[in-house]
């Protein structure tokens, strides 16, 4: 698979995820929840989807959702793609929204300096 290719497979998955969890996870008020990026893997058996949450605190229980669900998700999403195999997804846990802001915060503070 090209590169170009690759990548236009892992938005497709990253966007249609996207919707399943938007309609299926049930959080609460206050918590957001974002599918950051896919990485499908070369042979299309797997893909790593990666969440970020905002607060950051309430990841370890929207991770527990998210597997908990991965059945019924897994199952829509072979409903919706047209291509087969459709690569079998594993929730991660993406900390770069996170490390960023902390970036940003030193750059803010040498700045002020």
């Amino acid at each position: 698979m090209t590169q170009e290719r690759a990548f236009k497979f892992d938005e497709l998955i990253k966007k249609e995820i996207g919707k399943i969890i938007f309609d299926m996870l049930d959080t609460e008020p206050g918590v957001l929840v974002t599918v950051t990026r896919v990485i499908t893997n070369s042979n299309l058996f797997t893909a790593e989807v990666f969440v970020s949450t905002y607060p950051s605190e309430k990841a370890p229980e929207v991770l527990k959702n998210l597997d908990r669900l991965i059945y019924e998700i897994q199952q829509l999403l072979n409903k919706k793609l047209k291509v087969r195999p459709v690569p079998k997804i594993i929730f991660k846990y993406d900390k770069n929204p996170e490390e960023a802001s902390k970036i940003e915060g030193i750059l803010k503070e040498i700045e002020e300096e």
